[in-house]
């Protein structure tokens, strides 16, 4: 999808330049998490679930400003829908990227047929926030729980 200068991809294919892009992203995404590495991605791309989507900059020679992650999985209770790891480099932030992103994202979703779609975020990442209140995500009272296995 382009829009606004920005082409939203989906990934069929794991590149170096995919492989060096996503470990700067990374950082810019989280502090402890480390960057999947190339069997890592192959491993997203081959799934039957996720879907890694990268925004590339029509105006920056097509260069990978972005991405993010749908993943979309049947559980009895219908087919759930959600957004992950969205992360737009520091120097691309402000042109629109993250809306392209979570555009194609819920794009996705709404082609796959779920429901709804849910994202989670660090209250900590104001202008993320931002993006997904204008975007039409509507901020949820729930519990998240979670048990760390390391």
């Amino acid at each position: 999808m382009m829009a606004n200068g920005v082409l939203v991809d989906r990934v069929s294919e794991v590149t170096d330049d995919l492989v060096e892009v996503v470990a700067r992203l990374m950082p810019q995404l989280s502090s402890t998490a480390a960057a999947p590495g190339r069997a890592g991605l192959e491993e997203i791309v081959a799934s039957g679930t996720s879907t890694l989507l990268v925004a590339r900059l029509a105006s920056r020679d097509d260069t990978i400003a972005g991405m993010t992650t749908l993943i979309a999985y049947r559980i009895p209770s219908g087919l759930h829908a959600v957004i992950e790891d969205v992360v737009v480099d520091e120097s691309f932030r402000g042109h629109g990227v993250g809306v392209a992103l979570i555009s194609e994202a819920v794009q996705l979703a709404r082609e796959r047929g779920a429901l709804h779609v849910n994202l989670t975020s660090r209250s900590s990442r104001e202008a993320a926030n931002r993006l997904y209140t204008r975007a039409g995500f509507v901020k949820r009272e729930t519990n998240v729980y979670r048990l760390n296995l390391s």
